[in-house]
């Protein structure tokens, strides 16, 4: 940052152009001066470059106290609201400690972890895997508050949008696969459970910390089973052979009844391919190994 410029790199703006349009320039347009209000209001200094996902702009910062942390700008929607409510929840056990927050915005404090030591740099695959899986037990261990978003809603949405948007799908056995994945989801969605999930808990949101060896960042909440929690560490680092010792190595530490994780899992390979039909685009290769890996 230099005076009142700051770096918002072109990846997040067009990432923010194709996911939310005008509303996206809008955030994007807006970030200077929120950036600034900010550094105002909890007193901080940008302390280093700044970095950035999808949704959000990340800036290194230093309190008034001297101690560190980031500055987390990011897009407001229904995912990213739930975000400080699961951290305040959590406290810092197994993820990221929430310091200040600002609801009308979605602006967060964080603790600063290490960006450059994330989880998916970790060589060996399974350790990383068994990591994940403990972090994930922690996680998934506290009922999630009230308010927060649903599982259950999801898939009865899967299951409304399957019979319109599966036809489209081009290729006959994907699409018996994505009815079997129907089918799965219909035999748990009774039973959605009540459970904090992060739901986007791969290698690349777990950040070494000095505190502990390993802390989860930008969770994207709701309430439900915790079986609907290892699809990202499935898919990311995505090896074919790996896929069932993977899933059993996580049912295991995580004690879950394997079916209902299986029905749960399949339910992410549905969500995913609806998502993408109804883009236009067919199921991702990788999902669908995952999903016929997990098919009876």
């Amino acid at each position: 940052m230099v005076g009142n410029v700051i770096d918002v790199p072109g990846e997040l703006v067009a990432a923010q152009e194709r996911f939310n349009g005008a509303a996206g320039r809008a955030f994007v347009a807006d970030l200077p001066r929120r950036t600034a209000e900010f550094l105002r209001r909890w007193r901080l200094r940008i302390d280093g470059p700044s970095m950035y996902g999808m949704c959000a702009l990340v800036l290194p910062v230093v309190r008034a106290d001297g101690s560190p942390a980031v500055l987390k700008l990011q897009f407001l929607d229904e995912e990213s609201e739930g975000e400080p409510v699961a951290l305040r929840v959590w406290d810092g056990e197994g993820a990221v400690r929430l310091l200040e927050q600002d609801p009308a915005t979605g602006s967060l404090l964080l603790e600063r972890l290490d960006p450059a030591r994330a989880l998916t740099h970790v060589p060996d695959s399974r350790a990383a895997v068994l990591v994940l899986a403990r972090l994930l037990a922690r996680l998934t261990s506290v009922r999630a508050p009230e308010g927060m978003r649903q599982l259950g809603d999801s898939a009865r949405a899967m299951l409304e949008a399957a019979p319109r948007v599966l036809p489209t799908i081009p290729d006959p056995r994907d699409r018996r696969l994505m009815a079997d994945c129907v089918a799965a989801v219909r035999e748990v969605a009774a039973e959605p459970g009540d459970r904090l999930l992060h739901w986007d808990l791969h290698y690349d949101n777990v950040l070494a910390a000095d505190r502990e060896p390993w802390l989860a960042i930008d969770p994207k909440p709701l309430s439900g089973d915790p079986g609907f929690e290892l699809f990202p560490a499935l898919r990311n680092r995505f090896e074919p052979d790996e896929t069932l010792w993977r899933f059993d190595a996580m049912t295991e530490v995580l004690g879950l009844d394997r079916e209902r994780a299986r029905a749960w899992t399949l339910g992410r390979v549905l969500q995913y391919a609806l998502w993408e039909a109804g883009s236009g685009h067919p199921p991702s290769p990788d999902e669908l190994e995952i999903g016929r890996a997990l098919r009876r």
